[in-house]
């Protein structure tokens, strides 16, 4: 979509070619029956760079490319309109160019999801980092399998992680009948202030739908866009902090091992290959189990305490859980690669979301 929009605009910047051609004599036109002199000629070869810029910018600079867009789009209508009776047909390429500039704004502009991301992430990126090595003294209190899985994943020895930064794809649904929508994410978590943040687009039948998950002093929101422009779910509240509660929790369990030394976690010792756990952020304390295998990697986690909904204001209370199917390394790390995330309804468990994790990186600093 992107490139037939992208040739479209770019053939409108060329045909505003003709205006400096026929303004300067350098060809004769006779699509353009009046005249037109050299200024207005100079300003028919601006709208055609800046139209033929913003083609560039919407594959060099995808985050503010609708800037040059939207310059390439006022000053293309107005050599259209000093031309109207020859050139008013260009109104429908602008009209195209309206609509990606439109759309460039909201998704990408001062008031998108993405920018508030972005803005949330640098506000804690600058924040100070002391990051001393996690030891063996470190993970001793924690059950038997706690401590092989920390080894097995490389962790001791480590510096201890203060936050974490993800980029993952994949594919979620909103049902186990629903139709399954692609999706790139971007996460950035703070083990020093419990933060998570959670950007997501996913696609539904071929539209952009933009989502932001923010959990912060205590309290999250979930925001769902289609086309980010206006908002199809605004949840907030104690089900939705309790529901991120555990999400940030599987998040340290998954992503960032390191942090399973916090001491809000309260550990329970269940068998060679079990643990439980009782994490407390704010105002809410969850429990889950965790599973691991031979190896001591983690392969599943378990909660009653994340509740399920689609629309952010009716929520029911389905257990849920994140079954690994694959590990690999990431840096000095092995860590999940591929995985899942289940509900599990009286009727029967269904996959709703299944992931792959891209890219991992730990102890970011202010860029």
């Amino acid at each position: 979509m992107r490139w037939v929009f992208a040739v479209i605009i770019a053939l409108h910047g060329l045909i505003h070619l003709m205006g400096p051609a026929k303004a300067f004599g350098y060809a004769d036109l006779p699509q353009l029956a009046q005249p037109i002199s050299r200024g207005v000629g100079v300003v028919w070869l601006a709208a055609a760079v800046l139209t033929l810029a913003a083609v560039v910018a919407l594959f060099v600079w995808p985050r503010g490319w609708w800037l040059i867009g939207a310059a390439a789009l006022v000053v293309s209508q107005a050599v259209i309109f000093s031309s109207w009776s020859d050139a008013k047909f260009g109104t429908l390429a602008n009209i195209l160019l309206l609509a990606g500039v439109a759309y460039g704004y909201f998704t990408q502009g001062p008031a998108s999801f993405r920018a508030q991301f972005d803005r949330d992430v640098r506000a804690g990126l600058a924040r100070p980092i002391d990051a001393p090595a996690l030891s063996e003294a470190d993970v001793a209190p924690l059950p038997d399998p706690v401590q092989r899985y920390l080894r097995a994943t490389g962790m001791v020895g480590q510096p201890l992680i203060r936050n974490y930064r993800v980029r993952m794809r994949g594919r979620i649904r909103s049902g186990p009948d629903a139709r399954w929508m692609p999706f790139e994410a971007d996460q950035q978590s703070f083990a020093d202030r419990p933060t998570r943040l959670f950007w997501i687009r996913a696609t539904m039948m071929g539209i952009p739908i933009d989502g932001l998950h923010r959990l912060a002093d205590g309290h999250a929101i979930m925001r769902i866009k289609p086309l980010g422009a206006f908002a199809v779910v605004d949840a907030a509240g104690a089900e939705m902090d309790q529901g991120e509660t555990v999400t940030l929790f599987n998040d340290m369990c998954l992503l960032a091992p390191g942090t399973l030394v916090d001491p809000a976690i309260q550990w329970e010792p269940v068998d060679a290959r079990t643990a439980k756990a009782r994490f407390t952020h704010a105002a809410h304390t969850i429990s889950a189990t965790l599973f691991f295998d031979d190896e001591g990697l983690l392969k599943d986690f378990v909660s009653d305490d994340r509740l399920a909904s689609n629309d952010g204001k009716e929520y029911k209370r389905w257990r849920w859980s994140t079954p690994i199917a694959e590990y690999r390394a990431h840096g000095p790390y092995r860590l999940a690669a591929r995985g899942e995330a289940r509900w599990h309804p009286p009727e029967g468990e269904y996959v709703y979301a299944a992931i792959d994790i891209l890219e991992v990186e730990y102890n970011r600093r202010e860029p």
